[in-house]
């Protein structure tokens, strides 16, 4: 009976000890994989980029006094895991040498390659619930290093929104000055009518007030921006390259002339 006993002790003892050591490696073992997660996960545009997540995490982006909006949460829940690390060519926050041409073209055309999508990457990082202030925010936080970024309007009221009708005057007296004597008709026969007067590949026709018209709520300078640099199946200046900015311009106020 005695021996019986001592066998059942020694029995308890050992699976005690077997369960605390099974307990200890995975604990360890949580340990580890928590130090070796990733800070991030690539997402290229058509794929499904989590946003599920970053619309829960992208609940906090804005900060409880004054709603001022977090752009430094949004970059580090959305743009980090690409523009820390040079992912599929993104460049790198703080690399100047790798935004020096990005820059050149001023914030609100990147702004908008970051709220519309460009080459690799998805329109406002993949998570559509962002507002175009948030993403704006996010760029403001990720060009910071290399580039004076214009100062974000945080309130509302009449002053606010005579600011912003002033610079869209000024920006539109600005354009036009630029492509003043530029023939745009005729630059928009040469490059922009083969797919314009057809709506080949999308294109919105010339004179189609309907197409046309989210694409102009977007603001003439994204309009700009998108002949210029490409957007979608549209080549950049229509596949011209020879073509300047201005000229690119003009060849966009005559085709929206058709519709305004």
């Amino acid at each position: 009976m005695k021996s019986s006993k001592l066998i059942m002790g020694c029995l308890a003892t050992l699976g005690l000890s077997t369960g605390l050591a099974v307990a200890q490696d995975d604990a360890a073992h949580d340990a580890i994989a928590e130090r070796l997660k990733p800070v991030g996960e690539l997402c290229l545009q058509g794929e499904d980029c989590g946003t599920a997540m970053a619309a829960a995490s992208g609940g906090d982006s804005s900060a409880s006094s004054g709603g001022a909006i977090d752009g430094a949460g949004i970059y580090n829940n959305v743009c980090m895991a690409c523009h820390d690390t040079g992912a599929a060519g993104a460049p790198v926050r703080g690399d100047e040498a790798a935004w020096s041409e990005r820059t050149g073209k001023g914030f609100e055309t990147l702004v908008s390659h970051a709220v519309n999508g460009f080459n690799a990457m998805p329109a406002k990082g993949g998570n559509p619930n962002l507002s175009d202030e948030e993403v704006q925010a996010a760029v403001a936080h990720l060009v910071e290093p290399v580039m004076d970024v214009p100062a974000q309007e945080s309130g509302g009221g009449d002053s606010a929104e005579a600011s912003a009708e002033g610079e869209a005057s000024e920006s539109s007296a600005s354009a036009e000055a630029a492509t003043a004597g530029i023939d745009g008709a005729a630059i928009y026969n040469t490059a922009c009518m083969a797919c314009h007067d057809t709506g080949a590949a999308g294109a919105p026709m010339k004179g189609d007030a309907e197409a046309w018209a989210p694409r102009l709520e977007k603001g003439t300078e994204t309009l700009y921006s998108h002949a210029i640099n490409g957007f979608n199946a549209m080549p950049a200046k229509g596949g011209n390259a020879s073509l300047s900015d201005d000229e690119v311009k003009a060849a966009v106020d005559h085709m929206v002339g058709s519709v305004q």
